[in-house]
Order: structure tokens, then sequence, then C-alpha cells
């Protein structure tokens, strides 16, 4: 008998892949296809969606022929994604009306504004979870009606679909124009500022407010659980799609934090932790997010705070394109090297000014502390360093929300394989700092959603059961070092503020 998988799409921020996992949670094949980032001004970060579509199917055909595997054999299929990203497209052509705008994008920011006038940035975070930030769909979606010809009266005419990417992959997958199924899961649509973050379901008053016609949204369904099969004379024609969560929540997912007190940080593009808070939603005192974490089937939804951070990963990209220091990301851990420390330089990258736990668009980057001292050998170490300072602060107001000390931090990414980063980030913390052997636990954690809904799996329990411990770093660092470095960095963060104003880009 022919043995059986599950096939994960992630529908990244810079790439689409596709991965094999067998039963062991263990990966056997995987595809990838890189797609362009347009920047039509400073602050706009755009994708092109067709382009992401045809780049899924692509993914989809390596990986199976890598794994030698046919589609008979895909018991399921699982979709996880950049979570805020807009698409709007027309439900008749199939066409978008308009780019993709990147969850990094800032152009909404005066959208933003014009909302807080009544009730300030947090006008909807009781009711949403989320506080009013370009971060989020809602204000995205706001900005392709108000700006792009024919688009508000198209979709007043109800020909018009929202979706974060899960939802415009899983539309073509089903059929696109002839049947598409137009769905989103609770942890995508909670990212929309358009959900009511504790009854699950889309919130008119806030649509509304926003010039959101409700027609244009998805069916809001579970994390896991059937809601189509791929579509006819397609690569994965019949095979059940059966699991959908947002790149964040299904990394917690993969990383088998079930238990209320397990976090985990995702090192990516950006870095995301999120820490399981179980059946409550707990509204954050201290500038994080409160998330559905996930939703199995019919049981009641899985809550999580989630400390969200821009630049991590891009500011490794932006050394390497900018400004040619390096000429891969790898050696960016080379070239830190070279010194022992980061010579006072510190690199707060607030690119799209800083997410949590400030929530200050009006921030800029800045390096800051040079002398002729610094090398590029301490630049690169403040890069590496910048990311383990922001993650710091989001574990101390984690620590004060959730009202638990974190005893050790789970981490994966392509960031972990940066062990200088792994090292500094146990030492700045405190803690230990894990990573599992398979540190691909987005795509994962997509696999077993979708792999439970159909049985292939029993359960989160297996889940728990594949999770392995891969590498191990403990701190070294004194607490009086620890505490110097806190405070140097939160006196940088201080120079990034108040930057832009309306003259300003």
């Amino acid at each position: 008998m022919a043995s059986s998988y599950v096939l994960a799409i992630d529908q990244g921020t810079t790439s689409s892949r596709a991965i094999v996992f067998d039963h062991d949670g263990r990966l056997v094949a995987t595809g990838q296809l890189e797609h362009e980032q347009i920047f039509p001004r400073a602050g706009w970060v755009e994708h092109d969606p067709m382009e992401i579509w045809k780049n899924v199917r692509e993914a989809v055909a390596q990986a199976l022929a890598r794994a030698d595997v046919n589609r008979d054999q895909i018991e399921a299929v699982g979709i996880t994604n950049q979570r805020e990203t807009t698409v709007v497209w027309d439900k008749n052509t199939g066409k978008p009306v308009y780019n993709a705008i990147v969850w990094q994008d800032t152009r909404t920011q005066k959208i933003c504004d014009r909302l807080a006038e009544d009730g300030g940035i947090d006008r909807f975070k009781e009711r949403t979870g989320l506080p009013l930030a370009t971060y989020f769909a809602g204000p995205k979606i706001a900005w392709i009606l108000e700006n792009v010809n024919g688009a508000r009266k198209a979709a007043e005419a109800g020909d018009l679909l929202f979706g974060t990417t899960d939802s415009w992959v899983l539309w073509n997958m089903t059929g696109g124009t002839s049947g598409g199924i137009h769905v989103t899961d609770v942890t995508n649509a909670s990212r929309t500022m358009l959900m009511n973050i504790d009854t699950l379901d889309w919130n008119e008053d806030i649509c509304a407010t926003m010039g959101v016609p409700p027609s244009m949204l998805p069916q809001i369904k579970s994390s896991s659980q059937v809601y189509g099969e791929g579509r006819e004379r397609g690569v994965l024609a019949g095979r059940p799609i059966a699991g959908i969560l947002g790149d964040q929540q299904a990394a917690t997912f993969g990383q088998a934090c079930f238990q209320r007190g397990m976090g985990k940080n995702t090192y990516g593009t950006g870095s995301f932790m999120l820490i399981n808070t179980g059946r409550e939603a707990v509204r954050s005192k201290n500038g994080l997010l409160t998330t559905v974490a996930y939703q199995v089937g019919s049981r009641d939804p899985v809550y999580a705070l989630e400390g969200s951070i821009a630049v991590t990963g891009s500011l490794v990209q932006w050394v390497r394109d900018n400004l040619g220091l390096i000429g891969s990301a790898e050696e960016i851990e080379t070239l830190a090297l070279s010194v022992d420390d980061n010579g006072g330089a510190y690199f707060v990258p607030a690119f799209s000014g800083l997410f949590a736990p400030y929530w200050r668009p009006d921030a800029r980057g800045a390096l800051v502390g040079l002398t002729r001292y610094v090398s590029k050998g301490h630049l690169a170490r403040a890069v590496l360093e910048a990311t383990a300072f922001q993650t710091a602060e989001v574990v101390h107001a984690m620590n004060a929300d959730a009202t638990v000390e974190l005893k050790e931090l789970k981490v994966d990414g392509g960031m972990t394989a940066n062990e200088t980063l792994m090292q500094f980030q146990a030492d700045i913390l405190g803690v230990d700092v894990v990573r599992p052997e398979v540190t691909e636990t987005t795509a994962l954690g997509a696999a077993y959603a979708a792999g439970i809904a159909v049985g292939f799996w029993d359960g989160q329990k297996d889940a728990a059961t594949n999770w392995r411990e891969g590498e191990r770093w403990r701190p070294r660092m004194k607490p009086a070092e620890r505490e110097r470095l806190m405070r140097n960095w939160k006196k940088a963060v201080t120079k990034t503020l108040d930057w832009v104003d309306d003259d300003v880009l």
C-alpha cells in the first residue's frame, strides 16, 4: 500500500512554498518560488496576486515531483499565509482590482488617523483586540475602495471579494470563477480589525464605519475542518483542503504550544511572538495584540497574546541589498563574529514605524551610538542584536499581561540558523532558547490542522508527540550587563520617535 502524506502550502511575504510531510511530522520534499516585492512609493509595499497564484501551483507541482508522490497519496492540504496582506478581486473575472497591499505597507495611516478622531487608536480594541494601525487588513480594504477607480461601485454591487492570501489561494484552488469557495479561518479574520474577537463574526458597525460592504467578506470557519476540494483538472484535484492558519498561529500550532503559558517566537521578515492564553481573550495593557491562536473543528477557540515586530530578517536583507555590506544573508553572522560586541552602536529598524509594544507609526529607523571606532563588524552585530532587543521588549510585555513568567522560548524561522543571534537572544532574555528538530513549523502547523480534520493524525496529541527538540541555547550573560544593554537599547528607541510629520516621508 502506498504511503500517504499531508501537503502544506505556505504563502509567505517573500515566497510561496509547498511542503510534503509524513505521519511523523518530518519534511519529505519542498517546492518554493519567490515573488516580486513592489515598492511604488516610500512606505508602500505590494505583491502581484496573479504571480502568487501562479507560483503556488508551480511550488505544489515541484514538491510532489521531488517527493515522488502523486495527488492520490495526499490525504489533506493545509494553507498558511502572510496574514494581513489584502487582496480585492472581481468574482466574475477572477482578476484583482489592485495589487495585494502587504502587511508592512503604511499608506493607510491617514485612514487610521481619521478613524481615530472618534475614540482614539483603541476605538475598536475591545471588540477586535487590535489598535488602529496600518498593519491590519480593514484599512487596506478601505484604501482600495476609496482610491481604485470603480472599486466602490463594484463592491456595492456585490461584484468584489476581499481576502487575505489564504482566501485568494483557496478560492482559486477550489474553482475560482467556477464555484470557488470564499472562506477564511478565525485566525486570519482576527487580523482584519473587522471581526469581533469574542463572537468570531464580522462586526457590522465596524464594517460600516470603514465603508466595507459585508458582501465582500469571506465566510469565517475554524482552523481545522474540510472547506472543499481541489478543482477539477488541477494538480490537487479532489484532495480535501482542510486547514487554514495565519502564519504565526500556524507556527504556534506546529510548535505544539497547546497549553496556557506556552509561547514561541518566529524569526522571519518580521518577528512574531505568541503566548497561549487558553480560552480567555486577554486584553493587553502593555502594547500587545489579542488574537485567535486556533480553533479545531467545533471546539471553543484558543486565544493568544501576540507581540508583532515589523523588521527583523528584512533588516538583514536591507543590509545586503541596499547597503551591499554582505553578499548573502548568511554572511551577516560571519561579519558579526569579527568583533566582540556592538562597539556602542544600536540599530533600531523602525522602517514601518514601531510595532509592539510601542505602536508608533511616526517612528523611523535610527543607527545611534556611532564613533570612529565602529566598524562594519559592529554594524553587523547591531543588526542581529536589534532582533533580540525587540523580542526582549515583547517578552517583558507578555510577562506583565499574561501574569506568568516565560520559562523558555521556543523559536523557529529562517533566522534561527544564526547561532550568534540565538545565543544573544538567550543572554538578553535570561532564559533558554529552544529550536525544534523540524524548523518548518509554520507549514507543519498548517499540515497538522488539515491532517487532524481528516483523521490522518489523532488530534493535537500526535502533534505534541511529534515535537522534538533540536538545539538549546542557555544564557551566559551576567545580569548587570543584560540590564546595561537593555537600558541603552531603550534609549536608542527614543531617538526614532516623532520623526514623521505631514511633510516628511
